[in-house]
Formats: structure tokens, sequence, C-alpha cells
């Protein structure tokens, strides 16, 4: 999970790293509705009105974990597609670092994924709100990169198609909807789930 820049500003004492873990890990197999707020506080250690220093509410705990995702899938891209000129390398390595994945972050992928309807509508809250609409600006960075790259690869004849931002959902889609049914414990091995997607995304581009 991606450190937030508040959690980078944290005291020894602080427990705001450890409430975010618990929460991924709570809201990730239990489901954010059947996740008591009082549960986290007591497996993290402090009484639940402590938890109140740190996040308002169970929804602002869960919004900063979405956008925490968000941020991260942004580096994860940039880092892979570093320094790759092949517009068809470059997609599988964006492919790659979208799914590569600890169990841990899996879950919060899989929560990112199951809540996106929060990002729709006005938050009741400022912190909300304002996780909120980092979150929708962090979804726009990320389209705009991966067609950035689609965009290169039809410009340079590696791939066919007129409209590269069809494309950049139609593969983002399949990508992320990994992790509404992938399982670390699965049968399937997420080395061979990243090839296989990285082969379903060049056909895209390429069919």
């Amino acid at each position: 999970m991606t450190v937030d820049t508040g959690a980078r500003r944290e005291s020894p004492r602080s427990k705001r790293s450890t409430i975010l873990t618990v929460a991924i890990e709570q809201f990730g197999r239990v489901g954010y509705d059947h996740t008591k707020w009082a549960s986290i506080a007591d497996e993290v250690g402090i009484g639940q009105t402590a938890l109140y220093h740190y996040f308002e509410s169970k929804a602002h705990c869960l919004l900063t974990i979405m956008r925490l995702e968000l941020a991260d899938s942004v580096e994860r891209f940039d880092a892979a597609t570093a320094g790759v000129d092949d517009p068809a390398e470059a997609l599988r390595a964006a492919v790659a670092g979208a799914l590569a994945a600890t169990p841990s972050d899996a879950l919060q992928r899989r929560i990112l994924q199951n809540h996106m309807d929060l990002l729709a509508a006005p938050r009741p809250s400022e912190r909300e709100e304002a996780e909120r609409l980092r979150s929708r600006e962090l979804v726009q960075e990320i389209e705009a990169r991966w067609t950035g790259l689609i965009r290169r690869g039809i410009e340079a004849g590696d791939f066919v198609g007129d409209d590269p931002r069809i494309l950049t959902r139609l593969a983002l889609g399949m990508v992320i909807s990994v992790w509404r049914w992938y399982r670390p414990d699965g049968q399937l091995a997420l080395e061979q789930i990243i090839e296989t997607m990285g082969d379903a995304a060049i056909r895209l581009v390429r069919k």
C-alpha cells in the first residue's frame, strides 16, 4: 500500500498506517458494509473515539484507501513504462505493473473496484469530499496515461483503431476486472494472469 503524505509525517505513536492496514484487511475480507468501525479500533488497540482523530468516519477511511490505491496505480504505470519505447512492450509492461500485487494489494484493489460508485456524487463532509475529488483526478490521470500510450502505438502504426480512448477503456476494463475475481489462494497464479492479460491487451490493439 502506498504511504499517504500524511502518513509520512506521522509521529512514532501515530496509528494511522495501522488503521489503514487493518481497514484494508477487514473491508477486503468481510466487506465494507459488514465491517464494524469498532472492530477496527479493537484490532488496532485503541478506543473507538480515538479513530476519529485519524478519520472522521468509516467512509472517510474507505475513500482514503481508494485514493491511495489510485495514486499507487499512477506510480506503477510510470515506473513500468519508463524508458520503454516500443508501444507493444510498453503496453505489456503497463499491464504487468497494474497487476503485480501482494495479497494486501489485491484486497485494496478489490475494495477500490467494489466502491467506485462512491466517487460519483459529492460527499457530506469536507474531508470525505477532498478524498473523493482527488480520487476522481487520479482516475483521469490513469486514463490519460493509458490513452497516451495507446495513441502513441496508433500513430506509430503498431496498433489499429482511430479512437485511443475507446481502446483504453476496453483495456483498462479488462485489466481491473481481475480484482473482482482474483484470490491469492486461488487456482490461478498471478504470474499466469499477468501473461494472459498482457496477451489479451496486445490482441485488443492489434486485431
